[in-house]
């Protein structure tokens, strides 16, 4: 009869057996304990094992210090891209925020971009954040090979080319990016020949170090080395004179008579200073003189002044 529906139940007439055929095979329904997306799955199979790790689970691997290095270098916002290609930069792509505002220093990192052949990407604003480490980025990122690090005796061969007495920097602990950003702007002003920073402990080359230090990060070298101490000595051996920046100094930077020999100033961390052992293998400790309600100054700031002595005292020295 027209519109009967049949009380039996399977595949209607007609469809064949396809229906019935689509649920051969597939077996029994799994335990609960064996279906990944049960909460009954994580208990039995999410154990930890002799590494640590869970095997249900496998955390993705850690980034060893040589993958951080393989990593490309990205330099954020304006000011600091445009410098960068200007100073002739080795660049392989420039990033815009996607309806960018171009004022007149976007047109002209556009037109070297395009003069440099550059790649031209359009990225979110949080897919810029994601590629600057959350830099200030203002829509413009500048992406560059992985930075390379020099050698300290690069350093001493840039001094060497420019017929000067080196002046190098080496760095104890710091890890704010931009105190080792604005320590690379000092060196460039005052005539440093290099920074070096050890591997561990370290601020290394960032996109917030070249915010802060603008073009000096392309100009200023900065060495990376294993262990400082050794670097240290190593220097020493080089007739490199080894000054260490601490608040107990018994020298003012104005006094130092290593101010026309061939130095390296050790700056540490603001509050911890340098280590016992860095500290032990400088020829000398000067300290800057401050008013007592001054407790400390800023590792940059401090060796910033430092840097501005040592240039005054060759300057009227005739011994740059």
């Amino acid at each position: 009869m027209a519109g009967h529906k049949s009380s039996r139940k399977g595949p209607k007439v007609g469809s064949g057996g396809v229906r019935r055929r689509r649920l051969e095979g597939r077996g029994p329904t799994p335990k609960a304990e064996d279906r990944p997306h049960h909460k009954a799955y994580k208990g039995t199979h999410d154990t930890v094992g002799k590494s640590g790790t869970k095997s249900g689970k496998r955390r993705p691997p850690r980034r060893s210090p040589k993958d951080a290095a393989n990593r490309p270098t990205v330099i954020a916002g304006r000011n600091s891209v445009l410098e960068a290609l200007q100073e002739g930069v080795q660049a392989l792509s420039l990033t815009l925020a996607i309806r960018l505002e171009a004022d007149e220093r976007v047109r002209e990192i556009m037109r070297l971009a395009h003069q440099k052949g550059l790649q031209l990407h359009e990225a979110t604003r949080a897919e810029l954040d994601r590629l600057t480490d959350d830099a200030i980025h203002q829509g413009v990122a500048l992406t560059l090979p992985p930075y390379e690090y020099a050698d300290p005796a690069d350093l001493l061969e840039i001094a060497a080319d420019d017929f000067d007495t080196p002046l190098l920097i080496a760095l104890d602990g710091i890890t704010d990016p931009r105190n080792l950003g604005a320590i690379l702007r000092s060196a460039g002003a005052f005539g440093a020949h290099g920074v070096i920073i050890p591997e561990r402990r370290s601020v290394g080359m960032t996109a917030s170090v070249y915010k802060v230090a603008a073009g000096a990060a392309t100009r200023v070298k900065v060495a990376q080395v294993t262990n400082l101490n050794r670097t240290i000595d190593s220097l020493k051996k080089q007739g490199v004179f080894v000054v260490g920046l601490d608040a107990d100094g018994e020298l003012e930077p104005r006094d130092m008579d290593l101010a026309t020999s061939p130095i390296m100033l050790v700056v540490g961390a603001e509050g911890k200073g340098i280590s016992r052992l860095t500290r032990e293998k400088c020829d000398a400790i000067v300290s800057i003189p401050m008013a007592a309600t001054t407790e400390s100054l800023n590792a940059s700031v401090a060796a910033s002044i430092v840097m501005y002595e040592i240039a005054g005292t060759r300057a009227r020295t005739g011994r740059a």
